[in-house]
C-alpha cells in the first residue's frame, strides 16, 4: 500500500524529530501535525493514573482558545472506538468533542495509554484519504514507540556507565564509608524521585550522615527479612497505601550484608530495567562490602597477630609477677577501652586476686563478680562472654554490663582467670572477646611461670610453718635499709616458756602456737615492715624508718594482742634495739636487742626491755 506525498512527508518529519530531539514524544508528535496539516486544536488524553474512571487532558495545542473539557469518562473513549480505534468525524452526541473531526489511540506495549482528538482544517481533511488516516495513525504509533525506545536505550546506557563507575570506584577502595556513601549518590542521580535507606547488619560501623539504619532482626519489615533471607528482590505497597517499596539484598559470595529500600510514590509501577539496574548495584555493593569487610577482617588479624606477637616477645622477658601483670593490663586497656580489669589466682579450691588488678575487685560488688566468674569456672573451664548483664540477669545489682572472663588453664587445671569489664552494654564485640581469649591464652604460660617463679622465691625467703620471712631475708633488709634509710628498730621476741608448751599439749600444738603469733605479728605490721623467723620459738620484726617511740608501741601491741589472743594462752618477751644515722653494724643490732631479751626474761618475761 502506497504512501501518498503527505503521509511520506510527515513521515519524513517525524524521523527529522526522531534524530534531533530528545524532548517529550507526545508534544512533538502534536506540534509536528499542527504544523504539517493546520490544525486548529489538538488534545492528547491519557488514562487518569489516581482515576481509571476518566481520561485527563496530558498536552493540548489549542491557539484558538476553544472549550475544552479537563476530562473525559473512559465509558465515552470506550463507546467512541467501539468499532476501530480511530474515528474520521466528528463524534456524534458528544457536543464537547463536536469540533474534532479526526481522533486515534496511541498505545503503548499493547496497552491503550491514551488517545489523541485533531481539529483538521476542511480544506486539509479533503486531502486525507482513508488510506492516509491509517498510515498517519500507524506512523504517530511508530513514532511514539521509536522514542521509547530510544529513551530506554538512552537512559539504559546512562544506568550502565553509571554501574561502571560506581562498581570501578567499588574495586579502587576498601572504606566501607565510601562504597555506602556512592550507592546512595549512584541512585540519586539515577533516580532522583525515589527515597532510599540502607538497612545493615549490626557489625557494620557508618557515617552518621548517610541515609542507614540496623538491620534489627525483630522488629524489620516481613519483606526486608524475606529479601535478606532469599537473596531476591521483593516489592510491596505499604499497608496504608501511600508508598510503594522495593527491597534489595546486598548480596556476596559468602552471603547477604544487608538491604536496600527503595521507597516511591504508592502509584509508581517499577520498571523492569529499573528493578534490575537496582538489583545489579545491590549486588555490586554486596561484593564490594563484603571484600572491604574481608579486607579489613584480614588487616585486624594482622593486627591482632602483632599484638599477640609483641605481647608473648614481651612476657617472655619478664620474670616478674607485678611487671608482667602490670605489662598486660597496659595492654588489655589500649586494645580494648576496658573500664576494670582483673586477674585471679586460683589455687587450692579458693581464689586470690592479684595486685595490679583494678581496685574495683577490692570493693564488695567486685569480689561478688569474681566470685560467680570463679564458681563458673569451677565447673567448666569455657570462656564467659556477656553482651548486656542487666538483660541477661536483670536481678544482679552490678553498674558493668559488658563482661569477659577467660580462664588460665593448664594440664585441664585452673590456675587463674582475667576479667575486663565495661559499663555500656554490647562494649565488646565478639570479635574483640575472641582477640582477648587469644592473648590471655598466650600469656597463661607466662603468668603461671611468673606466679611460680614468685611462689619459688618466697619459698626460699619464707619459714614454711610460720610463713614469715627467713633470717637471712631479714638480714639483707635490715642492711638494705641502713644504706637508704635514716632510721630504723628492730624488735626480737621469744615465746615465754615454749618448752612446756610442747611438753603439755604436744608438738603439734606447739606448731599451731607458732602460726598464732606469726598471724599476730603479721596483723599488727605494715606491708613495708618485716616479720621474720629467728629460729625455733623466736621471732623478729624490723621496722624501717620507724622510731624507737613508735617501736615500742608496736611491740607493746603485739604482746598484748599475743597474751589475749592465743590457745592455748601464752605470753612473749621482748628486746628492741634501734639505729639512725649513725654507722652501726647489723651484729651489733642484733646483739643488743638479743641482750634486752635476755634481761625481758630475767625480770619475769612477759615484758618488754629496750637496749640502747
Amino acid at each position: 500500500m502506497e504512501k501518498s506525498d503527505l503521509i511520506l512527508d510527515y513521515k519524513s518529519h517525524l524521523f527529522d524529530l526522531i534524530k534531533t530531539n530528545n524532548k517529550c514524544e507526545i508534544k512533538e508528535l502534536i506540534n509536528a501535525i499542527a504544523e504539517l496539516f493546520d490544525v486548529k486544536c489538538a488534545i492528547y488524553y491519557a488514562k487518569d493514573i489516581e482515576n481509571s474512571e476518566f481520561y485527563r487532558i496530558d498536552y493540548m495545542y489549542n491557539p484558538y482558545y476553544f472549550n475544552i473539557n479537563e476530562t473525559v469518562s473512559s465509558y465515552t473513549i470506550n463507546q467512541l472506538f467501539k468499532k476501530d480505534d480511530y474515528i474520521h468525524q466528528p463524534p456524534t452526541g458528544k457536543q464537547f468533542l463536536s469540533f474534532f473531526n479526526f481522533a486515534f489511540f496511541i498505545s503503548e506495549y499493547e496497552m491503550e495509554d491514551g488517545c489523541l482528538f485533531l481539529s483538521i482544517p476542511h480544506h486539509k481533511f479533503k486531502e486525507f484519504s482513508t488510506t492516509d488516516f491509517q498510515h498517519l495513525v500507524i506512523e504517530s504509533r511508530n513514532y511514539i514507540y521509536l522514542k521509547k525506545e530510544f529513551k530506554l536505550i538512552n537512559q539504559d546506557r546512562k544506568k550502565y556507565i553509571e554501574l561502571y563507575q560506581v562498581t570501578d570506584k567499588f574495586h579502587s577502595s576498601m572504606n566501607t564509608d565510601n562504597i555506602l556513601f556512592e550507592v546512595i549518590h549512584t541512585l540519586q542521580r539515577v533516580f532522583p524521585e525515589f527515597e532510599y535507606t540502607l538497612m545493615l547488619s549490626t557489625d557494620y560501623s557508618y557515617n552518621p550522615k548517610l541515609p542507614i539504619q540496623s538491620f534489627e532482626y525483630d522488629s524489620i519489615d516481613e519483606l526486608a527479612m524475606e529479601a535478606y533471607v532469599s537473596g531476591s528482590i521483593q516489592i510491596a505497597t505499604t499497608i496504608k497505601n501511600t508508598r510503594t517499596l522495593l527491597y534489595a539484598p546486598l548480596r556476596g559470595r559468602q552471603g547477604v550484608y544487608g538491604v536496600l529500600q527503595v521507597a516511591a510514590l504508592a502509584k509508581h509501577m517499577f520498571e523492569k530495567s529499573d528493578v534490575e539496574f537496582i538489583h545489579l548495584l545491590a549486588t555490586t555493593a554486596g561484593n564490594a562490602l563484603e571484600n572491604a569487610k574481608l579486607y579489613q577482617k584480614s588487616m585486624s588479624s594482622i593486627e591482632d597477630l602483632r599484638l599477640i606477637n609483641t605481647i608473648s616477645q614481651q612476657l617472655n622477658s619478664r620474670t616478674n609477677l607485678k611487671e608482667t601483670i602490670q605489662f598486660l593490663f597496659s595492654q588489655i586497656a589500649d586494645a580494648f577501652n576496658v573500664s576494670e580489669i582483673g586477674f585471679v589466682l586460683a589455687q587450692d579450691n579458693q581464689y586470690e586476686i592479684l595486685p595490679g588488678s583494678s581496685s574495683i575487685f577490692e570493693e564488695n560488688e567486685g569480689r561478688a563478680c569474681i566470685d560467680r566468674i570463679y564458681q563458673q569456672f569451677l565447673k567448666k573451664h569455657e570462656p564467659l562472654f556477656i553482651s548486656d548483664l542487666h538483660k541477661r540477669y536483670p536481678q544482679y545489682r552490678f553498674r558493668f554490663a559488658s563482661i569477659m572472663a577467660i580462664p588460665m588453664v593448664q594440664e585441664n587445671s585452673l590456675e587463674g582467670f582475667c576479667v575486663a569489664l565495661h559499663e555500656d552494654a554490647y562494649h565488646f564485640t565478639f570479635e574483640m572477646f575472641k582477640l582477648f581469649q587469644s592473648i590471655i591464652h598466650h600469656s597463661t604460660m607466662a603468668l603461671v611461670n611468673a606466679m611460680l617463679r614468685e611462689k619459688l622465691e618466697k619459698m626460699v625467703i619464707t619459714d614454711h610453718l610460720t610463713q614469715l620471712f627467713s633470717k637471712n631475708y631479714l638480714n639483707s633488709r635490715i642492711e638494705q635499709s641502713m644504706k637508704t634509710d635514716r632510721q630504723g628498730t628492730f624488735i626480737l621476741l621469744d615465746i615465754d616458756d615454749f618448752k612446756k608448751v610442747n611438753d603439755t599439749y604436744g608438738h603439734q600444738v606447739g606448731d599451731e602456737v607458732l602460726i598464732q603469733v606469726a598471724k599476730l605479728i603479721r596483723k599488727n605490721i605494715r606491708s613495708t615492715d618485716v616479720g621474720a623467723r629467728w629460729g625455733g620459738e623466736e621471732m623478729a620484726i624490723y621496722l624501717p624508718e620507724v622510731s624507737l617511740k613508735i617501736g615500742e608501741k608496736i611491740a607493746k601491741r603485739i604482746l598484748k594482742a599475743v597474751e589475749n589472743h592465743t590457745k592455748p594462752p601464752i605470753t612473749i618477751s621482748c628486746g628492741i634495739s634501734y639505729w639512725s644515722n649513725v654507722s652501726e653494724k647489723v651484729e651489733k643490732l642484733f646483739n643488743r636487742a638479743d641482750a634486752g631479751l635476755y634481761h625481758a626474761k630475767h625480770l619475769g618475761k612477759n615484758r618488754i626491755v629496750i637496749n640502747h
